[in-house]
């Protein structure tokens, strides 16, 4: 049996990126929320994080190469599109909706502090 991927794997980061920012400032959040917990959650530097987005990285390249993923990320509980995403076994697919579970509570309106697990 053929080991295909799930196409959001090849998907560009970068068109993906716009429908977030999208999402948050619908709800009165900014852009900037958007890339601060981007960089959190993958250790890109805002620099790193816009040279990915100009080379049009696709998702799983993007969580491959990310500097340093966040070991607190692992405090990210609850259900994103139907799937708890602490039940998430494959790792991409787990980093991939993550960021979904964290753009989402933005777009909630929770605060930052909360979003970014910070103690």
């Amino acid at each position: 049996m053929a080991d295909t991927k799930h196409r959001i794997y090849t998907t560009p980061f970068s068109s993906v990126y716009p429908h977030y920012v999208t999402k948050a400032e619908n709800k009165g959040r900014t852009k900037d929320e958007v890339d601060e917990i981007i960089r959190w959650l993958t250790g890109y530097t805002p620099k790193r994080l816009e040279t990915q987005l100009a080379k049009e990285t696709d998702f799983e390249t993007f969580f491959d190469n990310a500097p340093k993923m966040n070991p607190d990320r692992e405090l990210i509980k609850g259900v994103v599109c139907g799937v708890r995403v602490e039940e998430i076994a494959e790792p991409t697919m787990r980093e991939i909706r993550y960021l979904d579970k964290l753009v989402d509570e933005l777009a909630r309106g929770k605060a930052m502090e909360k979003i970014l697990r910070t103690p």
